[in-house]
């Protein structure tokens, strides 16, 4: 399969977002019944992906979409406004789905992904942070382990898991069907309920060397140049869309709120002092979103050369999501403090609240990755590069 070299911009993107709006009140008016079955309905699950939302993810030459990275953000971001948990579901199945078709060469294209335009093509979900084992034998690998945190695993065919290979250290990703792995229900959680973010094992499992590929490869077998960011910063696109799409819509409800109790006797946000904070949680808010999209604006300017980004960029646009996701829970916590019992009682602040504390809690916003930036900025590790979301010195920087 002919790869492309350059950057493709989706034309399908505009039509994506109001195919996203059209379920808008749909997302949200179940969104109560989703947190009690601890997954997305059927119904929604199904609709969403008939948006195309995760086509968005998979390379062009496979039938996919194939959308920019500032496409990808901006779509998260608006499934995300309407329901956290349904952008942090799509944004998991998204994500793994579209990594693996690229990353996975014929043979394993062939097997999962064989009619993407059709409809016809697996969905993946899985976690990457703590590898399994993998026992080299003839043809593959014989896998054993526990992972955590499969968003969206309800509504997956496959699985996506990190392995690392014994007797080499080598660190590789696997594809394998759902029915492989042993499933554990044990999200019980208060924000995110709806994600189905399970733990699962196996043990001595037998995947296809066909059906895994180098973790850190940033050499795609299908598709063009977003591909080329790697598996991390292809993350670091969804996490910061789903954080902007969540402070948007805490403030535009906060805005609602403060609509109808203006005027009313003793009301908090008839002060001038929630107008200040109301201000400059919108200018933190905006002000986040612009330097991502500019910080994306670079990286995408890099892709179309043919290039990967520079290590000032991989730090950037992990420096861009910390930021972005803790602006988030800043703004959150404005909106907590103005809402008064709206922010306590069942309905969308509550709910986009418990969501959020929980979403700050992923390892790509963590305060190691932060600390992390601060070394390569402040010119503590001026020879170094990221490694997931490790910075490691280079080879030469001994000499």
């Amino acid at each position: 399969m002919a790869v492309s070299a350059g950057l493709h911009v989706s034309p399908e993107f505009p039509t994506m977002l109001e195919r996203i709006d059209v379920l808008g009140k749909a997302l949200e008016a179940g969104a109560d019944a989703a947190e009690e079955l601890g997954r997305l309905t059927d119904d929604t699950a199904r609709e969403l992906l008939g948006t195309g939302v995760v086509r968005a993810a998979l390379p062009l030459d496979l039938g996919g979409y194939e959308f920019s990275p500032r496409q990808l953000m901006e779509t998260v971001e608006r499934v995300s406004y309407h329901d956290a948990s349904a952008g942090w579901t799509m944004m998991a199945l998204q994500l793994m789905t579209g990594t693996t078709a690229a990353y996975l060469d014929a043979v394993a294209a062939a097997d999962l992904f064989p009619d993407v335009a059709g409809g016809d093509h697996a969905l993946l979900a899985g976690h990457g942070t703590r590898p399994g084992r993998a026992v080299p034998v003839g043809g593959g690998y014989l896998v054993s382990g526990s992972w955590q945190f499969a968003s969206g695993m309800a509504h997956a065919t496959h699985i996506h898991s990190a392995i690392q290979v014994e007797g080499t250290g080598e660190l590789r990703v696997l594809a394998m069907p759902k029915s492989q792995v042993e499933l554990v229900d044990n999200w019980d959680v208060l924000g995110l309920r709806a994600t189905h973010s399970i733990d699962y094992h196996c043990a001595d499992v037998h995947v296809p060397a066909t059906h895994t590929y180098l973790a850190t490869t940033t050499d795609p077998a299908n598709g063009g140049a977003i591909y080329r960011l790697g598996l991390v910063n292809m993350s670091a696109i969804g996490h910061t869309g789903w954080a902007l799409g969540v402070g948007r819509r805490l403030l535009d409800e906060l805005k609602l709120v403060a609509a109808a109790k203006s005027g009313t006797r003793n009301a908090a946000v008839g002060t001038a002092q929630f107008h200040a904070e109301y201000a400059t949680a919108e200018a933190r808010l905006r002000s986040a979103r612009a330097w991502a999209m500019e910080v994306w604006r670079g990286v995408e300017v890099t892709l179309e050369a043919g290039e990967v980004p520079s290590t000032e960029q991989d730090t950037l646009l992990r420096l861009a999501l910390n930021h972005t996701t803790w602006t988030v829970q800043d703004v959150g916590q404005t909106v907590h403090r103005w809402a008064g019992t709206a922010a306590i009682r069942r309905g969308p602040i509550d709910r986009f609240l418990r969501d959020l504390g929980t979403g700050t809690q992923h390892i790509t916003s963590s305060p190691t990755v932060l600390q992390n930036c601060g070394k390569w900025l402040s010119g503590a590790q001026p020879r170094a590069h990221w490694e997931f979301l490790d910075l490691a010195p280079d080879q030469q920087a001994g000499e």
